[in-house]
C-alpha cells in the first residue's frame, strides 16, 4: 500500500521540525475543512422540517383549514390545525430513531491529539487538525490522520483495520524529500494512517492528509454512499406507489364529478375529493420500506455489521451457504503457543525461559505476548538488546545475572540453528520438524542461549556458541462462541463451507474443534474441488465442509456454481485476492479489523469485529426485518381496502360524505404509528430456523394474499353496514358507528399480527380503542369531529364485527406456522443443494 505524495499537498508541509502558526492553522482550515471523517447526521430544527414537508398529510391539513377558515367554519379550521402539533412530534420520534446508524463511526479514531505548533506543545481535538500540523503520538494511541512519520522510535503499529494483516508493522522515519516539486510515491513503511494503532514505540506524524481525504475516510464515505442504493424491493414499492396513485387522482376526479352532478355543491365535491385522496395516497408504504430498512441498517451496525448497500438488508436473511475463511473469523487472528519442543537434556519450563528473556518485556508483538502469557517473565537486568529485525531474522537480549552475564536469542529456525553449536544432522532434524510444523499452519521460532558472556563487551551482537534450547510453534485458536454459530447454522439448514489457503491438516482441526461437519470435517483441496465441479455429477461433488489449500480462482468458481445451483450465498473476505469471490457473491462480507481496503469496496458488509457469530446475528436480523416488513405491509393494506373503498363508495352512492378531514388526521395518526412502531420491533425466538423462500423472491405467499383480500373485504361490509345502519338515526352516528368499527378492526389486525409481542404491540392498539371511546362517547369531543355517542348494542356490533373480521387472518397465521414446520421436516440435512 502506497500513497502518493502530489506537489501542490507537498508545498504546504513545512521543513522537517518546523511548526505551523496560528495564522497557518486557520488559513489551512478554510482551505482544507475539519478533520471529520463523518458528518454528524443533522438532527436540528431545520433537518426535521425538511422532512416534516415532504409529508402530503402536512399539506392536506393546511389546505383543507385554509378552505374551511375562508368559508367561515372556523372551528373546523381550528382543529384541523391543531392536529399538526401531533404529527410534528411524531414525525421528530421517527426522525430522531433514523439518525443512529451512523452514530458510531467516528469512533473508530482519535478523539484528541497532542499537536506541536508555534503557541506551544497542546491537546486539540482531532477534528481541528489541518494538513502541515506536527503530532506526537505514544504507544497505545491511534493516528489522528494520515501523515509522514517522523522522529521513529521502535514503531509497531496495527494496521489491520485498513491492511487486514494481523500482526505488527513496523514503520520507519520517512526519508527526507527531494527538493523538486514533482509527485511522489511514498510506502506504506513511512505512514501513519488515521484509524490504525501504535502498539510500541512512539513517533511524530506531519500531518498531510485530513477528513475524506484519509484512507479511513474514503472507506467510510463509501459505505455511506452505498447505503443508498435502491434495493429490488424498493423499487417494486415505487411502482406499486406509482400506480395506486395514479389510480386514486383518478378516482378523486370521478369523485368531484359525481358529486357535483348529484348536486351536492362544490365545497362538497371539493372535500369528497381531497378526503378520498389522504385516504387513497399509498404514502405508508414507501415510508414504512424506508423506516424499515434504516432500522436494519441500525441493528447490525449494533451487532458490529456495518451496512455498504441496502440490498443486503433484503438478502442477508435469505443466505442458505456461507463460504468463510478462517484466519480472525472462525479463529481470533492472534498467535497463542500451541507446542513447546525442548532440545535435548531442556524441558519446558527451560525453553520457555529462554524465549522470556529474549522478548524480555511486553511489547506489542503478538509472539512476545503469547510467550510471555506462557512463561515467566524474565526479572534479570537487561545489559543490551539487539532488536528483530528482516535482514537478521532474529532477536537477541544480553542480561545480566549473578554478577555475569547470558544471551537469549529467538528467531527464525534456520537463523537460530546457524548461530548453535551442533552435532552431526541434528540442525537437519529440527529443519524437519519445522517444515511439518509449518506446513500444518504454525508459525515456529527457535530459541537459543549462551552463558557466561562477558557484559560489559555489549556493543556487538555475538552470533556464535549459542547452545540450542528448543522450538516453539504458535496457532491462531477458534474465536470463543464459533462452535455455538456454527451449531445454529447447521439447525437453520445453512452450510458453511471453511475456504482457506492453510495446510489440510491445520484446517481439519480447527474444523472439528468448531464442530463443522457432521460428524467429522470433509476436507478437500483446491484443487480436488475444481475436480469435481468439473465433473456431471451434481450434488455429491459439493458435499464438504473444508476447501483448503485454495487460491482465488478456485474460491470464485466455489461461489458460482453454488449459486448456479440456487443457494443464497455469503462470502467472507479480507484481502484483495478475496475480490473477485466477494464481488461474485450474493452477500460479500469484508473484514472490519483486518480487512483491505479493496474487499471492503466491493463488499456489502463490514464486520467492525471480524467474528462468524457476527454474521449468523445479521442473518437471524435479516431474517427478522422481513418477517416484520411482511406483517406492516400486511397491516397497511388490510386497513386501507376498506378506508379507500368505504371513502369512494359511500359518496358515490349518493350517501353524506362517511369520512371529513379530521377523521381522516385521525385515522392516520394511529395507521403510521402502527405501521411504524409496532412491526419493527417484533421478536421471533426461531426467526434464524424459519427457511427462506426458494427461488424467484414473492413478497407475500398466497395465503396472505388470500388473508389481505377476506379480511379486507369484510371490514368493507363490515364499515358500510354499520354506516348505513345507522343514517336511520342521523349522519354523525352513522360516522361514529362506521369508524368505530373500522378502528376495533384495525387494533384486532394489530393484536393478530404482533401477537402483543413487545410495549408498542400492546400500547398502540390500547391508544387506538381509547381514541375512539373518548373521541366517541365525550360529547364535547364528539361534536367537535362531528359525531354522536353510540349506544351499548353499536359498540358490541363493531367489537363482534372486528373479531369475525380477523378470522380469515387467524387462519392463515396457523396455516404459515404449519407449512413452515413442514418445509422444514422436509428440508434434507447438511445439503449443499437442497
Amino acid at each position: 500500500m502506497k500513497r502518493i505524495l502530489t506537489s501542490e499537498r507537498r508545498r504546504v508541509l513545512p521543513s522537517d521540525g518546523q511548526v505551523l502558526s496560528t495564522e497557518e492553522v486557520a488559513s489551512r482550515r478554510l482551505l482544507f475543512g475539519t478533520n471529520l471523517i463523518v458528518e454528524t447526521p443533522p438532527g436540528g430544527l431545520r433537518a426535521l422540517l425538511g422532512n416534516t414537508i415532504r409529508d402530503p398529510m402536512l399539506w392536506f391539513l393546511l389546505g383543507t383549514s385554509i378552505i374551511f377558515w375562508f368559508i367561515g367554519e372556523r372551528t373546523e379550521s381550528l382543529v384541523l390545525l391543531a392536529a399538526l402539533v401531533p404529527f410534528f412530534g411524531m414525525d421528530a420520534f421517527l426522525h430522531r430513531r433514523t439518525q443512529a446508524s451512523t452514530a458510531g463511526l467516528n469512533s473508530q479514531l482519535a478523539a484528541q491529539a497532542t499537536v506541536l505548533r508555534q503557541s506551544g506543545r497542546q491537546v486539540v481535538d482531532t477534528q481541528e487538525l489541518v494538513p502541515g500540523d506536527l503530532v506526537e503520538v505514544a504507544a497505545g494511541e491511534p493516528f489522528p490522520a494520515d501523515g509522514l512519520l517522523l522522529d521513529v522510535s521502535s514503531l509497531q503499529v496495527d494496521e489491520s483495520a485498513l491492511t487486514g494483516e494481523a500482526y505488527p508493522v513496523r514503520k520507519s522515519s520517512a526519508p527526507t524529500l527531494p527538493a523538486d516539486d514533482s509527485d511522489e510515491t511514498i510506502s506504506d513503511h513511512f505512514w501513519g494512517f488515521a484509524g490504525t494503532r501504535i502498539l510500541s514505540g512512539t513517533a511524530k506524524l506531519r500531518v498531510v492528509f485530513t477528513g475524506r481525504e484519509t484512507l479511513y475516510g474514503e472507506i467510510v464515505q463509501t459505505a455511506l454512499g452505498g447505503r443508498q442504493e435502491r434495493t429490488p424491493l424498493q423499487r417494486a414499492v415505487a411502482r406499486l406507489v406509482s400506480t395506486l396513485l395514479l389510480a386514486a387522482l383518478a378516482f378523486c376526479f370521478l369523485m368531484a364529478a359525481v358529486r357535483l352532478y348529484q348536486g351536492h355543491g362544490w365545497l362538497d365535491a371539493l372535500v369528497s375529493a381531497l378526503t378520498l385522496a389522504v385516504a387513497a395516497l399509498p404514502e405508508e408504504f414507501p415510508v414504512v420500506l424506508t423506516f424499515f430498512l434504516g432500522v436494519g441498517v441500525y441493528r447490525l451496525a449494533k451487532r458490529h455489521a456495518l451496512i455498504r448497500r441496502a440490498v443486503v438488508v433484503e438478502n442477508i436473511g435469505r443466505v442458505t451457504t456461507i463460504c468463510s475463511d478462517k484466519t480472525g473469523t472462525l479463529t481470533e487472528g492472534r498467535l497463542k503457543l500451541a507446542h513447546c519442543y525442548p532440545a535435548e537434556g531442556m524441558d519446558e519450563r527451560q525453553l520457555l525461559a529462554t524465549a522470556s528473556a529474549a522478548s524480555h518485556e511486553r511489547s506489542g508483538d503478538p509472539m512476545d505476548d503469547a510467550i510471555l502469557e506462557a512463561g515467566p517473565v524474565a526479572r534479570d537486568r537487561v545489559v543490551a538488546r539487539f532488536p528483530f529485525t528482516e535482514d537478521r531474522k532474529r532477536e537477541t537480549c544480553i542480561l545480566s545475572h549473578d554478577g555475569g552475564a547470558y544471551v537469549a536469542v529467538k528467531g527464525a529456525p534456520e537463523t537460530v540453528l546457524a548461530l548453535c553449536d551442533h552435532g552431526t544432522g541434528e540442525a537437519d532434524g529440527w529443519l524437519e520438524l519445522t517444515r511439518r510444523l509449518a506446513g500444518e499452519g504454525h508459525k515456529v521460532i527457535a530459541c537459543a542461549r549462551r552463558d557466561g558472556f562477558p557484559g560489559e563487551e555489549s556493543s556487538v551482537e555475538p552470533d556464535s556458541h549459542f547452545r540450542f534450547q528448543g522450538l516453539l510453534a504458535f496457532e491462531d485458536p477458534a474465536r470463543v462462541g464459533v462452535a455455538d454459530a456454527i451449531s445454529q447454522c447447521r439447525n437453520a439448514r445453512i452450510k458453511v463451507i471453511m475456504v482457506t489457503g492453510d495446510h489440510p491438516e491445520t484446517a481439519r482441526a480447527v474444523a472439528a474443534e468448531i464442530g463443522l461437519g457432521d460428524p467429522v470435517p470433509r476436507v478437500i483441496t483446491g484443487d480436488d474441488l475444481m475436480i469435481r465441479l468439473a465433473q456431471p455429477d451434481g450434488n455429491d461433488a459439493l458435499v464438504v465442509d473444508v476447501v483448503a489449500r485454495a487460491v482465488p480462482a478456485q474460491k470464485l468458481a466455489l461461489v458460482n456454481d453454488l449459486r448456479r445451483r440456487g443457494e443464497i450465498v455469503a462470502v467472507t473476505g479480507d484481502g484483495v485476492n478475496d475480490v473477485p469471490a466477494l464481488q461474485a457473491s450474493d452477500v460479500g462480507i469484508a473484514m472490519g479489523e483486518r480487512g483491505t481496503r479493496s474487499a471492503r469496496e466491493v463488499a456489502s458488509i463490514v464486520l467492525m469485529d471480524d467474528n462468524f457469530r457476527t454474521i449468523v446475528g445479521a442473518i437471524a436480523e435479516g431474517r427478522q426485518l422481513f418477517s416484520n416488513l411482511q406483517l406492516s405491509f400486511q397491516y397497511l393494506l388490510m386497513i386501507h381496502i376498506p378506508l379507500v373503498l368505504t371513502a369512494a363508495l359511500i359518496p358515490l352512492m349518493g350517501y353524506p360524505i362517511l369520512y371529513l378531514p379530521i377523521h381522516i388526521v385521525w385515522l392516520e395518526m394511529i395507521i403510521h404509528p402502527t405501521a411504524l412502531l409496532v412491526f419493527q420491533a417484533l421478536p421471533e425466538a426461531d426467526i434464524l430456523n424459519r427457511l427462506p423462500p426458494k427461488g424467484r423472491l414473492r413478497f407475500f405467499s398466497r395465503a396472505q394474499v388470500w388473508s389481505i383480500v377476506l379480511t379486507g373485504a369484510w371490514v368493507t361490509v363490515l364499515v358500510y353496514w354499520s354506516y348505513e345502519r345507522s343514517l336511520e338515526q342521523d349522519v354523525e352516528h352513522a360516522r361514529a358507528m362506521a369508524l368505530a368499527a373500522l378502528v376495533f378492526s384495525g387494533a384486532a389486525m394489530t393484536v393478530v399480527l404482533s401477537r402483543l409481542n413487545g410495549i408498542w404491540a400492546r400500547l398502540v392498539p390500547l391508544m387506538a380503542l381509547l381514541s375512539v371511546i373518548l373521541l366517541v362517547q365525550v360529547p364535547g369531543l364528539a361534536g367537535l369531529l362531528h359525531l354522536r355517542p353510540l349506544h351499548g348494542e353499536d359498540w358490541l356490533i363493531a367489537l363482534i364485527g372486528a373479531a369475525v373480521a380477523c378470522l380469515p387472518l387467524i387462519v392463515e397465521r396457523r396455516i404459515g406456522r404449519l407449512a413452515i414446520a413442514d418445509r422444514r421436516s422436509a428440508t434434507g440435512f447438511g445439503k449443499v443443494s437442497r
